[in-house]
Formats: C-alpha cells, structure tokens, sequence
C-alpha cells in the first residue's frame, strides 16, 4: 500500500534506503567546495540553495528576537526599534520567511516527484530562493527602524511566493494525476500569497485588521496546514517501509476536515469570536489525536529518524488540547488563562521539533550520509523541548520577559550546532559522489 501511495519517488525528497548506510570514515572525507565551485553545488538541488538559506534565518530571526526581548526587560540603551509592533514583525518574518524557506525547498523537490514530472531546472527554484531570503533578509534590517526598508523585504517576498507558486501549479497542471497532497500544499501557498499581501496593504496605510488577518493566515492557512499535509503523507510512509507489521493510514477525508476546520478557526479569530473556539478547536484535537494513535508510534521507535517525526508531531494535538482547554474557559469566564502558550506549543513544538526531525532527514540522505539522526540532531530537538516548555512557562505569570528572553536564547542554544553542520553539509558535494 505504501508502494502504491508513495512509491519510490519519496525516496529522493526524504530518502529512504536504510541499506545504504555509509561509514563515518567516508563521511569525514567530505570537502567544502572551492569558492569557484559554490554556485553550481548550491544551485544543484532546489532543497540545499533554500535550505542553507533556512538555516542562516533559524538563527537570524530567533537572534534578533533575543535581542529585542533584552531591550525589553533589561534596555539596550538605543537599540533601534521597528516601524510595527515588535510582536508581529516576529511573528511575520518567522511565518513567511524562515519556515517557508524550508517548505519551498522542500515542495520544489517533491512535486515533480509526487506527480511523476521531471526534476525542475535551476531557472525555476533560484529565483524563488532570492526573492524569498532576500526579502526576508531586507525586511530583518529593516526592523532597525528602516521602515522604507521593511516595506521593500515584504515586496520582494511576495515576489517569490508569486513565482513559487507560479511555478509548483505549472507542475501540477502538466500531470495527469490530481494528488491531494500536492493540491493541499499549492493552496496553503495560496493563503499565504494572500497574508503577505494582506500586510503589504496595513504596510503602506491599510487598517489593522489586514495585518490581524496576516498574521492569523501564516499560521492557519500557510504553516499548519503545509506541515500537516506532509506529515499526513511522508509519516506514514516512512513507518510502513521501517515498522514490522505496521498498518499504513492515511485518510483523504481528514485533509479536507482540517482545513475547513483551520479555515473557521482563523476567521473566528481574526472577527474576534473567541467564544465560540471550542467548536473547532475540540474537534481539531480529537482528529490530531486519532492520527496520532492511527499512525501507531509504538511500532516506529527505531531508527530514531522515525521515532523523532512520531514524538515531534505528537505536540499537535497537545497543542489543540491546550487551545481548546483555554477556549472552553474563555467561554465560560471571559478569561484567556493560558495566554500565547497553545500557539507556541503548536510553533516551536510541531514545527520547531518537526523542522528538525525531516530537514535532518533530507540533509542526511541527500548528501549520501547515513539516515541516523546523530548527536548534533538528537542535541538539538532534546533542548528544544525543554525550550517549549520554558516558552509555555512564560505564560504562566512572573517575571514574563525573563521568561521570554531565556526562551529565546534557548531557541539559539539548540539550533546553533545543528545549523553549523548542516551549513557545513549544503557547502560540500555529496559524499557518494552524486549529483544533487
């Protein structure tokens, strides 16, 4: 069943292979390209030009951040200040800058794949790597209050959501099969389209309720469900080709439940009827949950490659537990008790530990280096729990920007080592000699 769904043209977007297991004497004779070499070996692959470029924004976005919430609690004498809520500068830059990066590398490498068309040529990725991370890059300095400059980010990357997504529907157009799971992922790009455009409107003098929408969009309409959508296809499928006995599932009804459901969530929100949450946040968690136990992780804890998509995405339903927990409250009382904490269960919990446990799968395999999670990546997504924890923690009364701050440099503490050797892997051709 697994054949039939995936077939082998997952394995060249989160390989496979369990048998080609290289030695760690070949991996060490890896060498970094010579500056002459550079650009073909970053343009040689859609997912090793913008996943360099994701990992360069993990630590950016979250340094920054860091930063700020210091001259919040502690003043940084005249560290300049955004044009725009500090909050919501965070907020977008991390939503439709530093995640995207990772998706865009990672859906310019699978749609072909998905959809049986031949691998995109470089023409088609580079531009959407430039715009995206240039503008992400111009809009970060521009938060040193350069509003002009800000403005100019948000532009250059929606240019590359138009030519991305431009690019990812021609494929699907060309093919003859109708995958539901490239569908889902070229709509969420759809919204996304339409939060940057939202913000570019409140940018240049709109209402607020354009950035509020924005906002909302980049996480129920753009991230969630992207991340959703391939967790529903690649985890199952990776379990099926590991896991002895293991029962592949993979619903087609629950991709169109959740995203009517998400859909509903952000239109309540952004119209401010948080009263009545519960009525898709209760359904939500129990869809995440049955997907959590349908896809069985008690059959997926080795290799932990696998054991770690099953323990990040776990932080799904939870997340939803905890919205709707603090929905059911709101309702009753008028009391929002549990502050930002479900969101960032859901963004530094499932997608922070999510980013981490498939970018490390795709790095590993497309560099012809063994699928093993390894000590740089275990250190990783093991400080990141900790970290979500301690950014639930904030929520819960005290000193809140301490709180926030330690977070923050905690984010960074984690991901340093594992964006370091990633970097290090993107800069040096594969070690099995292959293109790619």
């Amino acid at each position: 069943m697994a054949a039939a769904q995936g077939g082998t043209h997952h394995g060249g977007s989160f390989p496979l292979g369990l048998a080609r297991v290289m030695s760690e004497s070949s991996t060490a004779k890896a060498k970094p390209a010579t500056f002459a070499e550079l650009p073909a070996l970053l343009t040689s692959a859609p997912h090793r030009l913008l996943f360099l470029a994701g990992s360069v924004a993990v630590l950016l976005s979250m340094a920054w951040w860091a930063l700020e919430l210091t001259w919040m609690r502690f003043g940084l004498g005249s560290w300049p200040q955004p044009s725009i809520p500090p909050g919501w500068a965070h907020a977008m830059l991390i939503q439709y800058g530093m995640f995207p990066l990772f998706m865009f590398g990672f859906l310019l490498t699978v749609f072909p794949r998905w959809l049986h068309r031949r691998a995109l040529p470089r023409a088609c990725y580079v531009p959407v790597a430039g715009c995206v991370f240039g503008g992400y890059v111009l809009a970060n300095v521009g938060l040193l209050d350069l509003p002009w400059l800000l403005k100019l980010g948000f532009v250059v990357m929606l240019a590359g959501y138009l030519i991305g997504g431009w690019t990812l529907a021609t494929v699907l157009r060309a093919s003859e099969d109708r995958d539901d799971h490239a569908r889902s992922c070229l709509l969420a790009l759809g919204f996304g389209t339409l939060g940057l455009l939202a913000f570019l409107v409140y940018l240049f003098g709109g209402p607020v309720a354009c950035a509020m929408l924005a906002i909302r969009l980049g996480t129920f309409g753009l991230l969630l469900p992207i991340f959703f959508t391939v967790t529903h296809r690649m985890l199952p499928f990776f379990s099926g080709n590991v896991a002895k006995d293991y029962v592949v599932v993979r619903p087609r009804w629950s991709l169109t439940l959740v995203w009517v459901l998400l859909l509903t969530h952000a239109l309540l929100d952004w119209r401010g009827a948080l009263g009545w949450l519960w009525l898709v946040d209760i359904p939500l968690a129990l869809v995440f949950g049955w997907h959590a136990l349908a896809w069985q992780p008690w059959k997926a804890r080795r290799p932990g490659l696998l054991a770690v998509l099953h323990l990040a995405f776990a932080w799904l339903p939870l997340a939803f537990v905890l919205f709707a927990v603090q929905d059911v409250i709101y309702a009753i009382n008028g009391q929002q008790l549990l502050g930002r904490a479900p969101l960032h269960a859901l963004a530094i919990g499932y997608f922070g530990s999510m980013l981490v446990a498939m970018v490390t799968r795709v790095t590993q395999g497309h560099s012809g280096r063994p699928l093993q999670m390894g000590a740089v990546a275990w250190l990783c997504f093991g400080l990141l729990q900790i970290v979500v924890l301690l950014r639930i923690r904030a929520e819960l009364g005290g000193d809140v920007y301490w709180w926030l701050a330690i977070a923050a440099y905690g984010w960074l503490l984690a991901f340093l080592p594992w964006v370091l050797r990633s970097v290090w892997i993107y800069l040096t051709p594969r070690v099995d000699g292959k293109p790619g």
